[in-house]
């Protein structure tokens, strides 16, 4: 696999950058003063592709537009409001290019738009996309000379953007896509132990290759969350109204016959229904957590959308924080909580922007937007 660090003695001047980025981040207006980290990670190669003499056309996507109903999906999806992020995170201006205008620009039309940073709309707002369309991977490709992939967390989508383009351009890993690859292969490839993997978030089915990969290699694992509530009934344990996956009961009794599997001892109750992992648990998974060489967690312990609900997670996180272990922490919901700490987190701890993808990752599937940048151009 060719990496974007394999560059930096590359004459690059005058070169035009597609960067795939991955800002499918539902409300701008949580940022405050804290970066999100799927827009901290394209920045380190966004600034040194500018001082190369690039000029970066960042491309992406963010949520399901219903493509039936434009005004609803340009108010709710456009990417316009991450220009104005850039524009202050880079300290230029970075010129936002309407989803309209792909088809009349070609790479001369950058020269005279005045920037050396663009932002294309939202990918989705043209089916191609998705569709994985070799047309629209075509009009794409053509604006660049080379294409960058920043999109770790998307990498396991068959879409243009993510293995359409690098057919046609050559392709290299990012920086942030190559930290991911080197850093959740290190939890893969003969883990230090004790290794403890904490799971957490609504279903067991997201979670299954993951715990097969690991069950080997695994000393415990933690469980939490709406998954947590599956595991309990399976042990016969009452969960009231609380959501469980009832098709996945079979798997969760033949894993609780093992001591790797810890569950909740106690839980935080409303209505009925468990909504996060209780005091003598959060001790327990503290006490885990101590003992621990290597870390992998993914998915909140509690609905964490309510603060009443996120005293579990906070404790994981804290244990996490204070612990030597090399730490692997991933899944939307999970970074989310991390951006609105305030707490230093230190070079032994690898934040994943990936949800789904880290899952596949650490499952052992190759992800199919790191398998086709391994591939040579047609």
């Amino acid at each position: 696999m060719k990496y974007l660090s394999s560059l930096k003695t590359k004459n690059l001047s005058g070169k035009i950058c597609l960067l795939r980025a991955d800002f499918n981040i539902e409300n701008t207006e949580l940022f405050g003063k804290n970066i999100h980290p799927r827009i901290a990670a394209v920045l380190p190669a966004i600034n040194f592709l500018i001082k190369k003499g690039v000029k970066i056309i960042i491309l992406s996507h963010r949520g399901r537009p219903d493509l039936k109903t434009y005004n609803l999906k340009l108010k709710t999806y456009t990417l316009k409001p991450f220009a104005t992020i850039l524009s202050k995170l880079l300290k230029k201006p970075v010129k936002f290019i309407d989803f309209s205008n792909i088809n009349n620009l070609s790479k001369s039309d950058f020269d005279r738009l005045g920037s050396d940073v663009f932002l294309l709309e939202n990918l989705r707002f043209n089916p191609g996309e998705d569709k994985n369309d070799k047309k629209f991977a075509q009009k794409l490709a053509l604006l660049g000379d080379f294409y960058v992939n920043e999109a770790f967390a998307f990498c396991h989508r068959p879409t243009a953007s993510i293995v359409g383009i690098p057919k046609l351009l050559p392709s290299y890993a990012g920086f942030s896509l190559e930290n991911e690859i080197k850093n959740l292969s290190k939890v893969m490839k003969k883990p230090k132990k004790p290794l403890v993997v904490i799971l957490g978030g609504i279903k067991v089915m997201d979670k299954v290759g993951l715990i097969k990969n690991f069950w080997d290699k695994a000393n415990k694992f933690l469980i939490g969350g709406g998954i947590a509530n599956t595991f309990l009934a399976a042990a016969g344990e009452q969960v009231g109204k609380s959501i469980y996956e009832k098709e996945k009961l079979a798997f969760c009794k033949k894993l609780l016959k093992s001591p790797k599997i810890i569950l909740p001892i106690d839980s935080i109750v409303k209505n009925s229904s468990i909504f996060d992992i209780g005091i003598k648990t959060r001790r327990n998974y503290t006490k885990e957590i101590k003992k621990a060489k290597i870390i992998i967690w993914n998915g909140p312990m509690g609905l964490i959308e309510n603060k009443a609900f996120r005293k579990g997670s906070e404790a994981v996180l804290k244990s996490i924080l204070k612990s030597k272990a090399f730490s692997v922490i991933g899944g939307g919901e999970t970074t989310a909580l991390i951006s609105n700490f305030q707490f230093p987190i230190s070079k032994n701890i690898f934040i994943s922007t990936g949800g789904g993808a880290m899952l596949e990752f650490l499952a052992g599937k190759k992800l199919l937007g790191i398998k086709v940048l391994n591939k040579k151009l047609r």
